[in-house]
């Protein structure tokens, strides 16, 4: 590798090392508690594939170049300097983690593995080795929020079409205006996916809700994020913000994905709406009567799983429990649950990439889970999840069928 590109990477380094980042740097012991929580290295049993094997490809790098005993005795803890080899260990290290913070749960001095790991991300931006299918997906939301006028009237074309099914489901005279775009002033600024699911189903409760809502031009998905390039993961985030902000709404509501949610939710700092999930407005509407279901309508054994960035990372774990509760006259919880809960292992973009055989033997622990359960139906509130379920599903040959949370409500809604 050149010195210069070297010289460059190193500034990189130099930049995520924050306080908490050295605290984390520092304090690991290489206990090893945290193996056994990874549901990666429960699949694919290798140091390579557990939490402190994936921190370490980052440490060594760091002691070469940041600690003096790295540069003067580098065999002395393994000191490595920046390389091709090393950057592909980073590539491995930092795209085999979903960022789900299982490990931190049990770490003794909660040590915050995917956040040593962003280290490994912007370097690999920074080498242009970083993931293409996250890179250009990234760039092609950044595309969008640049030239947004130019991609209006394609939506809307495909709006009409959404706004039928909508009336459909709801057996209603009209489709005029069922999905609203562009209200100024509306109560409630939705933003969902790429795919008409993501939208007619939550379009479904709003309108029986009877929500002064409007759609968002943009998807919420944040592949910059995915990438570990900060400045792309603001711009797609700052599209949602400044768009929610010239419309003057009170809230936006984000649809079923954990990272995108957690993004305005945590990261951004304070905006002037409130932020919510899908989930917590479904709960809502049933808490105050506007919406209502076909109660114990689904008499199959049925359990859920949390996704890792809505749950243990957004303590969102009752009110799908309250919701499904409800829909369910069988509900079965996994084992471990809640924050403790197995990752799927579809997070932190891996569901996007070309690494399917990795993702089923990772999966493991989820299959697992949900065969002890017995349970035939698999609900959760995240796409990704719900990708990487059916991914399982498929890979094990599993007897469920993997359903989205806002899909099941807005199916059995009594209307």
């Amino acid at each position: 590798m050149e010195k210069e590109k070297i010289r460059e990477l190193k500034s990189l380094i130099a930049s995520r090392l924050t306080r908490p980042m050295r605290y984390y740097l520092d304090t690991c012991t290489r206990c090893g508690l945290c193996y056994d929580t990874c549901h990666a290295y429960y699949g694919i049993p290798k140091k390579e594939y557990s939490p402190v094997g994936r921190a370490e490809v980052v440490r060594r790098a760091v002691k070469k170049h940041f600690r003096p005993s790295g540069r003067l005795f580098p065999y002395w803890g393994d000191a490595t300097a920046l390389d091709e080899r090393v950057m592909d260990e980073m590539k491995e290290a930092a795209f085999s983690c979903t960022g789900c913070r299982r490990c931190m749960m049990y770490c003794p001095f909660g040590i915050d593995m995917p956040y040593i790991l962003g280290i490994a991300k912007v370097l690999l931006i920074g080498y242009g080795n970083a993931p293409e299918e996250l890179v250009m997906l990234a760039d092609a939301a950044v595309e969008k929020g640049k030239s947004i006028d130019e991609f209006k009237e394609g939506f809307l074309s495909v709006i009409g079409d959404m706004e039928l099914e909508v009336q459909k489901r709801l057996g209603l005279p009209s489709a005029d205006g069922l999905i609203p775009m562009e209200k100024k002033n509306a109560d409630v600024l939705f933003v969902g996916l790429s795919g008409a699911h993501s939208i007619i189903h939550p379009a479904v409760i709003f309108n029986a809700a009877k929500e002064n809502w409007t759609l968002s031009f943009f998807e919420a998905v944040n592949f910059g994020m995915f990438a570990g390039d900060p400045e792309k993961m603001q711009f797609i985030a700052d599209r949602v913000v400044n768009e929610a902000k010239a419309l003057g709404v009170k809230e936006v509501v984000i649809v079923e994905c954990g990272t995108a949610y957690r993004i305005p939710k945590f990261l951004l700092g304070p905006l002037p709406f409130k932020v919510t999930s899908i989930v917590e407005k479904i709960h809502q509407y049933l808490a105050e009567n506007r919406i209502r279901m076909k109660d114990g309508a689904i008499a199959e054994p049925l359990t859920y799983h949390d996704p890792c960035q809505l749950g243990r990372n957004a303590g969102v774990f009752d009110e799908p429990r309250e919701i499904l509760a409800r829909l369910a006259s069988d509900y079965r919880e996994m084992s471990p649950t809640r924050e403790y809960n197995w990752c799927c292992g579809g997070g932190g973009g891996l569901v996007a990439l070309d690494n399917e055989e990795f993702r089923i033997k990772s999966g493991k622990a989820k299959k697992d889970q949900i065969d002890a359960t017995g349970a035939k139906i698999v609900v959760s509130a995240c796409e990704n999840c719900i990708l990487q379920l059916n991914t399982i599903k498929d890979g094990y040959g599993l007897d469920v069928e993997v359903r989205s949370l806002s899909e099941l409500v807005a199916e059995r809604l009594a209307v």
